[in-house]
C-alpha cells in the first residue's frame, strides 16, 4: 500500500498547493475529494471480495490485483485534477452559473456553422463504426427553453453500441445551446451503461454553448456542465480550414480542439463547414477518424 498512500499525498498536495480561493479551482478541488473517495471505497471492496477466496494464493493475487487497482485510480484522479486546473487557468476564477432566460430563446436553429434543421440525418464513418445523427421533430422543454432533439446512434459492425437523445436551443444571438443528454451504452442489445447523462437544471447541471454565434480565434468555454458527469470543453482554434472526407471538400471550416477533463488523455480536433456542420473528428492520441458521409434531407 505505501505507493498507493504515497500518490493519494501527492494528490492531496497538488489540490493545496494549486488550489485557490475562486470557484473553478473549488470545483476542482471538490471533485478530487469525490474521486479519491471512490477509489478508497472501490479498493475496501475489492477486499472484502478476496476475504471471501478459500485459497491462500488465490487471495493474494486478488489483493495485489486491488492495489494495482487503487494505485491506477489514485493516478487518474490526479490526471483529472491537473486537467481541471488547467482548464481553470483559462476559464477564470468566477463560478460557471449561465443565466438562462427563456425569452431569449426561440426559432430555429439555424447557425451557419452548426445548423440543425427536424429531418436532416448525418452519416459518419470512422473505423468499424458508424454514426446516424438525426434532427428530430421532437421538442423538449428545459429550464423553460424548448429545445430541438437529436436522435445519435452508433454502430459497430452494424451492431447497436449507443443510443442517445441530445437536446439543443439557439439564443436570439445565435449561439446554439446544449441542454442535456439521455444516452444508453449497449451489448449485445442490452443496456450496460447510463454513464454521461445529464439534463439542464437537475443536480447541478448547467447547459453550455457548443457554437457561438460569432466564433474568435482562442475561445475557450464549457459546451456542458455537471461536475464528474459532462464536463467538455471547447477552444477554436482554427477558422479557415479547408477538409477533404467521403461526403467532399469543404473550405472555410471551423476547427475546434475538444478537451474532457474526466478523460485527461482525450483530446479531439473537429471541424465544422458553414451550411453544413460537423464533417470531421480526428483523434489527436490514436489518429482516428470520423468523417462525414453523407447528409440525407427529410
Amino acid at each position: 500500500m505505501k505507493t498507493s498512500l504515497l500518490i493519494l499525498t501527492l494528490v492531496l498536495s497538488a489540490a493545496t498547493v494549486r488550489g485557490g480561493a475562486n470557484a473553478c479551482q473549488s470545483s476542482a478541488k471538490a471533485a478530487l475529494r469525490a474521486c479519491v473517495a471512490g477509489a478508497k471505497s472501490d479498493y475496501a471492496l475489492a477486499l472484502g471480495k478476496c476475504a471471501n477466496l478459500a485459497d491462500a494464493a488465490a487471495q493474494k493475487a486478488c489483493q495485489e490485483q486491488a492495489k494495482a487497482e487503487l494505485k491506477d485510480a489514485l493516478e487518474e484522479c490526479k490526471d483529472q485534477l491537473d486537467a481541471r486546473l488547467t482548464a481553470c487557468e483559462k476559464l477564470g476564477p468566477a463560478p460557471y452559473d449561465p443565466v438562462i432566460n427563456p425569452a431569449n430563446f426561440g426559432g430555429p436553429i439555424n447557425n451557419p456553422l452548426l445548423p440543425l434543421i427536424p429531418g436532416t440525418t448525418f452519416v459518419y464513418v470512422g473505423g468499424s463504426e458508424s454514426n446516424v445523427v438525426t434532427v428530430t421533430t421532437n421538442t423538449v422543454v428545459i429550464l423553460g427553453v424548448t429545445c430541438v432533439e437529436v436522435h445519435d446512434r452508433v454502430y459497430s459492425e452494424g451492431a447497436l453500441i449507443e443510443d442517445t437523445l441530445d437536446w439543443f436551443a439557439q439564443d436570439n444571438a445565435g449561439n446554439v445551446w446544449y441542454f442535456g443528454e439521455n444516452t444508453h451504452e449497449l451489448e449485445g442489445g442490452l443496456i450496460v451503461s447510463l454513464e454521461g447523462q445529464w439534463t439542464a437544471g437537475i443536480d447541478g447541471a448547467k447547459p453550455g454553448i457548443v457554437m457561438k454565434a460569432s466564433p474568435m480565434l482562442g475561445d475557450f468555454y464549457r459546451q456542458e456542465f455537471l461536475l464528474g458527469t459532462a464536463e467538455d470543453l471547447a477552444e477554436v482554434t482554427g477558422l479557415n480550414e479547408s477538409v477533404d472526407v467521403v461526403a467532399g471538400h469543404f473550405d472555410g471550416c471551423l476547427k475546434f480542439q475538444e478537451t474532457v477533463p474526466l478523460e485527461p488523455d482525450a483530446l479531439e480536433d473537429k471541424f465544422y463547414a458553414p451550411g453544413v456542420g460537423l464533417v470531421l473528428e480526428v483523434n489527436q492520441v490514436t489518429g482516428g477518424r470520423v468523417e462525414l458521409v453523407q447528409v440525407i434531407m427529410n
